[in-house]
């Protein structure tokens, strides 16, 4: 049976005037600045800047949006604006959303003790855009961050509200289709900054970056080091050995290529680096923080390989 959802085209001075409209006038960070969610986001990130720790600390700048946000009771002082074009754009069929990038300027550094107001606006609404996923309207955000009153911060955040390109045509009435081979796995972004990490990976060895100027080492692979920012490095192959830092357990969205539900780990090495991957060898609902872990290298498709590890220590299935 065919099937013909509707997608109604706006008139786009109808969106247009929702630009410049506010979000949020006069809000309120939950907290102030502080130095546990400063502690607990850059054990998060794996990021040991001495900038960061000390009774001079700043806050790292990434976390802007973080003393904005509203946790799970949500704001009450955000007003009706955003929600009415997004109802708007629901109502016409565009029901669908995706983050595409965001922008931060950082005035001045946020210390423990400040206190965080901000104002949202919607910047820009463009006109209808298709994409690969579909056609929709592209919706920016802007939010103006004070620290006790003085400027502190920009953050620009950018979606696409949109109907899915498979939603735009009448389906076919054909023969039921011949079953389709399995889902290939999504391959990795290569470029100058890691190549060389993907190019030991297929020789079967796990390479990390050693700072040339601190000596530091550090992963995923960066163009510089965070630390002492000297350019210069050279690469140390890893043995393989660690242990499960932390985990999740994937039992939703399902993905073409993975079977939920399924462990993906982040996994601390004995050098002293962290790297995502998925923990083999034991189930999903076996996986624990702190087991013992080895490298392996998955073959993929019969084609590429893929760092994985596998549990240690005798667990159960």
């Amino acid at each position: 049976m065919s099937e013909l959802r509707e997608v109604r085209e706006l008139p786009y001075g109808r969106l247009k005037a929702y630009e410049g409209q506010p979000v949020a006038t006069a809000g309120a960070g939950k907290d102030p600045v502080n130095e546990p969610m400063i502690r607990h986001w850059c054990e998060a990130m794996g990021d040991t800047n001495p900038a960061y720790r000390g009774p001079d600390a700043i806050a790292p700048p990434t976390m802007l949006q973080a003393w904005t946000m509203g946790g799970l009771s949500g704001h009450t002082d955000r007003s009706g604006a955003y929600d009415e074009l997004f109802g708007l754009l629901d109502g016409a069929g565009y029901t669908s959303v995706v983050a595409t990038d965001c922008e931060q300027e950082y005035p001045r550094p946020l210390r423990p003790g400040d206190r965080i107001t901000f104002d949202a606006v919607i910047e820009s609404v463009s006109e209808r855009k298709t994409t690969k996923l579909g056609t929709g309207h592209f919706i920016t955000t802007r939010m103006d961050v004070r620290a006790d009153g003085e400027p502190a911060g920009t953050h620009r955040f950018r979606i696409l509200k949109y109907a899915p390109a498979a939603r735009m045509t009448k389906a076919p009435e054909r023969p039921a289709a011949p079953e389709q081979p399995k889902a290939r796995r999504p391959r990795p972004v290569i470029n100058r900054d890691n190549a060389g990490f993907w190019a030991g990976v297929e020789t079967h060895r796990l390479l990390i970056q050693v700072c040339g100027g601190c000596d530091t080492p550090r992963f995923p692979w960066l163009p510089g080091c965070r630390g002492c920012g000297s350019p210069e490095w050279h690469t140390a192959e890893a043995t393989g050995a660690g242990t499960v830092y932390s985990y999740v357990v994937m039992h939703h969205p399902p993905f073409p290529a993975f079977d939920p539900p399924y462990a993906v780990a982040l996994i601390e090495l004995a050098e002293g680096v962290r790297m995502v991957s998925n923990v083999i060898g034991v189930p999903y609902d076996k996986v624990r923080i702190g087991m013992p872990v080895q490298l392996e290298f998955l073959r993929v498709d019969g084609e590429w390989e893929l760092p994985v590890f596998r549990a240690g220590g005798g667990v159960a299935g």
